[in-house]
C-alpha cells in the first residue's frame, strides 16, 4: 500500500467500537485520507472548539516572548522609527551590531552547511561492515539525498539560507518535513517562532503535547486541497475576517497591511498535531486536525502515527502508539528560563545595542543644540519678527541704539557633546562584539604587521569556540531532518522518478529499508569552516609514515579543498590507483625511523620557536623602553619650549602695555596743549574785540 503522509490536521475521534482487536480500527484510520468526512456533526464542532482552545492557551503562555521577537526584528532589521522627544523629528540613528552578528554567523554557517561541493547529507554506517557493503550502500544513499536536497526540494538550499540569517536573530525557529500529496513531493519548509506555537513552558517539540501551525490560505488554495479531498469540501468558511481592525495599520516592518477583502484575502489556517480518543477506548491516539480559525470548524483529520509504531499488549489491546514527528527545531542558545523557546542575539544583545542607540542619538541631538543655537529676544528690540536668513558678510539694519540688542537677546546655554557619553559608547560596543565573537579579525580586517600567524590562528580558533558549540545544535537538528527525509523516502516511490533517469546507480525505496536500518543519515559537525577542513587534512599528511593509506589521505585533502570529480584525479583512465598505499610491513623499519627523526625536528623547531619568542619579547621590550625615554625627552623639551614662548610672550605684552600707557600720556598731553591754546586764542580775540569797540569813544 502506497503511503500518504498528510500535515494539516489534529485531535479526532470515530465511533466506539465493541471489538476487543483494534488492529482494523487503526487500519481504517491509517488508510482515511480525511477521517472527518464521515465523523458526527456535533464531535466536529466539540473537535474545533477544543483545538481552538488549546490554541489560545498556548498561544498566551507565550506572548511576552512574541512581543520580545518583534523587538529583535526591528533591531536587527534597522527600521527607523520618527521620534517625537526631547523635539519632534529628532535623531533616531540605529546602530547595525545585532545586525553584524546575525551576518557574520550565517556567513560562517551557510558555507559548512551547504558547501560547494554539494555532499551536504552524510551517511555512517551502523554496526559491523567487513565487506565494505554498508559502506558502498551509504555513499550511493548520500547521494541521492544531495541530489534530492539540492534538485528535487529546490526551495531547501534558500529556506537554510534564511532560517541562518533568521536564527541569531530570533534564537529559534523550526523546519517542516513532510510528503506533499499534491505536489509529489518531499518538502521540507521553515517555520518562524510565531507561526508554530507550542507552550512556552513544554520540556521539547517531541513531549509536546500539542503545536500549532498558523497556516495563510486563499480561497484558491483551500479550493485546490477541497479538489484532492484532502479538505472537506462541505465545509462554509464564509467570508475571511482575519484582517486588522484599524485601516493603515502597518507590521513590524513597517509595511502597511490591507484593510480591504479580496479574493486574495487569506484565511487562518491553523494546524494542530495533539492527540485525541476517536475509537472511545480511552487512549489519545496522536493526530493532526485543521481548522479555520474564525469559524473553528474543522477541515481535515490525519492519523499522525505509522502501524509499525502501535505496541500492542495483551489480547492485541494498544499499549502505546508513537506519534511521527513532523516538525525539527533549529536552536541557538537554550533559554536559561527552561522555556521552550531559545533565545539569541536578540535577547543578548538588544538591550546592549538600545544603550548604545540612545548614547548616539544623545550626542548628535547635543551636537544639534550646540551647532544650531536658540534663545530668547525681548520685546523692548524693535525687530522686525519673522525669518531671517544671513547671507556671508552680509549686515543687516536694526532700529536699536547702543547695547540694546545685547541686552535684549539671551541665547540658551548648551553644551558641547558629552566626552564622557563618547567614551561609554565605545564600552557598550565592545561589549556586544565579546558577546557576538565579532572581533575586527573576524569580519576580515587584517591583524599587525608583526603579529605572528600561529598567534592569529589560536585567536581566530578561540573567538570560534561560541560558534562551534553554536554549530553543533543546528547539526543536531540538521541531523533530525534528515531522518525526516530518509523516513518519508522510505515510503514513497514518487521521489525516485528523476533520480532513476539522472543518477548512475539504480535506486528506489527499498534502500532506504527502516527495518534494518544499517546506514544512518548525519550532518559533520567536527568542521566549522573550509580552512578548518583543510588544516584537518593536511595534518594527515604529517602521520602518513605511521601508515595511513595514501589514497584515503589524498581524497580527503581534495574534499577539504572541495575540488569537483575527485575520483579523476585519484585513478588513471583505465580507473586504477595512481600510487598504491604503501605496504606495512615492508616500510616498518623505515617509518619508525622517521618517527624518530619527526620527533627530534619537532623538539628542535620548538626549542627554536622558544628562543625565537624569548628574543622578539626583549627586543619588543627594549624597543618599549626606549619608546618610553624617548616621549620623556620630547616632553622635557616641549616643556622648556613652552616656558620660553611664555617669558617672551610676558615680555612682549609688558612691552605693549608700556607703549599704550606713554601712547596715552601723549594723547592726553596733546589735548591740554590744545585746550590751552584754544584758551589764548579765544582770551586775545576776546581782547582784540573790545579794543575795537573802545576806539569811537575816543
Amino acid at each position: 500500500m502506497n503511503r500518504v503522509d498528510y500535515t494539516n490536521t489534529e485531535d479526532q475521534s470515530l465511533p466506539a467500537t465493541e471489538q476487543e482487536d483494534q488492529t482494523p480500527v487503526i487500519n481504517k484510520l491509517l488508510e482515511q485520507v480525511n477521517i472527518a468526512d464521515g465523523l458526527d456533526k456535533d464531535l466536529l464542532v466539540k473537535i474545533g472548539q477544543a483545538v481552538h482552545d488549546g490554541y489560545k492557551l498556548d498561544l498566551e503562555s507565550k506572548g511576552q516572548w512574541d512581543q520580545q521577537v518583534d523587538e529583535w526584528v526591528k533591531l536587527a532589521a534597522q527600521i527607523k522609527e520618527e521620534k517625537s522627544f526631547p523635539w519632534p523629528k529628532a535623531s533616531n540613528v540605529r546602530y547595525p551590531l545585532l545586525a553584524t552578528a546575525a551576518m557574520q554567523f550565517a556567513a560562517r554557517a551557510y558555507p559548512s552547511l551547504v558547501p560547494a561541493d554539494g555532499k551536504i547529507v552524510q551517511f555512517r554506517v551502523v554496526g559491523a561492515d567487513q565487506q565494505g557493503m554498508k559502506a558502498a550502500k551509504a555513499d550511493k544513499l548520500a547521494k541521492h539525498m544531495n541530489y534530492q536536497l539540492l534538485e528535487d526540494m529546490s526551495d531547501w538550499e534558500e529556506e537554510m539560507d534564511r532560517l541562518l540569517i533568521q536564527l541569531p536573530v530570533v534564537g529559534c525557529l523550526f523546519k517542516k518535513t513532510y510528503f506533499d500529496p499534491i505536489k509529489k513531493q518531499n518538502v521540507s519548509r521553515l517555520v518562524g517562532p510565531k507561526d508554530l506555537v507550542v507552550n512556552y513552558w513544554s520540556t521539547s517539540l517531541e513531549a509536546s503535547h500539542r503545536k500549532t501551525e498558523i497556516i495563510l490560505m486563499n480561497r484558491n488554495t483551500i479550493k485546490s486541497y477541497q479538489t484532492a479531498e484532502l479538505f472537506l469540501d462541505s465545509v462554509d468558511l464564509g467570508e475571511p475576517t482575519n484582517q486588522p481592525e484599524i485601516p493603515g495599520k502597518s507590521d513590524s516592518h513597517g509595511n502597511q497591511i490591507p484593510s480591504r477583502v479580496d479574493d486574495t484575502t487569506p484565511y487562518v489556517i491553523l494546524e494542530q498535531h495533539t492527540y485525541w480518543d476517536l475509537d472511545n477506548d480511552g487512549y489519545m491516539e496522536p493526530y493532526i486536525i485543521t481548522i479555520e480559525e474564525n469559524s473553528k470548524k474543522v477541515l481535515r483529520i490525519v492519523a499522525r502515527f505509522d502501524s509499525d509504531g502501535i505496541i500492542f499488549g495483551k489480547e492485541n489491546k494498544v499499549v502505546c502508539v508513537k506519534p511521527v514527528e513532523y516538525y525539527t527545531k533549529y536552536g541557538f542558545v537554550p533559554n536559561p528560563d527552561g522555556g521552550f523557546y531559545d533565545i539569541g542575539f536578540g535577547h543578548l544583545l538588544g538591550h546592549i545595542n538600545e544603550s548604545a542607540n540612545t548614547v548616539i542619538n544623545q550626542l548628535i541631538d547635543a551636537g544639534t543644540l550646540s551647532n544650531l543655537q536658540a534663545g530668547f529676544i525681548g520685546k523692548g528690540l524693535r525687530l522686525k519678527m519673522g525669518e531671517t536668513k544671513f547671507n556671508p558678510g552680509e549686515w543687516k539694519v536694526v532700529n536699536a541704539t547702543g547695547q540694546s540688542i545685547k541686552e535684549q537677546i539671551f541665547p540658551l546655554p548648551t553644551k558641547d557633546p558629552s566626552d564622557v557619553l563618547f567614551k561609554l559608547l565605545g564600552l557598550l560596543l565592545e561589549s556586544g562584539r565579546e558577546l557576538a565573537s565579532v572581533a575586527e579579525i573576524f569580519t576580515g580586517k587584517m591583524p599587525g604587521q608583526n603579529t605572528p600567524a600561529t598567534t592569529t590562528q589560536a585567536t581566530i580558533e578561540q573567538g570560534m569556540k561560541v560558534f562551534t558549540a553554536i554549530y553543533k545544535r543546528v547539526y543536531r537538528s540538521l541531523t533530525k531532518e534528515f531522518k525526516k527525509v530518509f523516513r518519508l523516502n522510505s515510503l514513497y516511490d514518487e521521489n525516485f522518478e528523476k533520480a532513476q533517469r539522472i543518477l548512475d546507480e539504480p535506486i528506489t525505496k527499498e534502500d532506504y529499508d527502516l527495518t534494518s536500518y544499517d546506514v544512518c543519515p548525519t550532518a559533520d559537525p567536527t568542521a566549522v569552516s573550509t580552512t578548518q577542513k583543510q588544516l584537518k587534512a593536511e595534518m594527515l599528511m604529517q602521520i602518513v609514515p605511521l601508515g595511513l593509506n595514501m589514497d584515503e589521505v589524498k581524497k580527503r585533502i581534495l574534499e577539504a579543498q572541495e575540488q569537483p570529480n575527485i575520483q579523476a584525479l585519484l585513478t588513471d583512465g583505465q580507473g586504477q590507483p595512481i600510487q598504491p598505499p604503501p605496504d606495512p610491513k615492508v616500510q616498518q623499519m623505515q617509518m619508525k625511523g622517521q618517527m624518530e627523526q619527526a620527533k627530534g625536528q619537532q623538539k628542535m623547531q620548538e626549542s627554536d620557536q622558544k628562543m625565537q619568542m624569548d628574543k622578539e619579547s626583549n627586543e619588543l621590550e627594549k624597543t618599549k623602553k626606549m619608546f618610553e625615554a624617548q616621549m620623556e625627552q620630547q616632553t622635557a623639551l616641549m616643556d622648556q619650549k613652552f616656558m620660553k614662548m611664555e617669558k617672551m610672550m610676558e615680555l612682549q605684552l609688558k612691552s605693549i602695555e608700556a607703549a599704550q600707557d606713554s601712547r596715552h600720556k601723549e594723547i592726553e598731553h596733546r589735548q591740554k596743549v590744545k585746550q590751552i591754546v584754544e584758551t589764548a586764542n579765544a582770551k586775545r580775540a576776546a581782547a582784540k574785540i573790545q579794543r575795537v569797540e573802545r576806539k569811537p569813544s575816543n
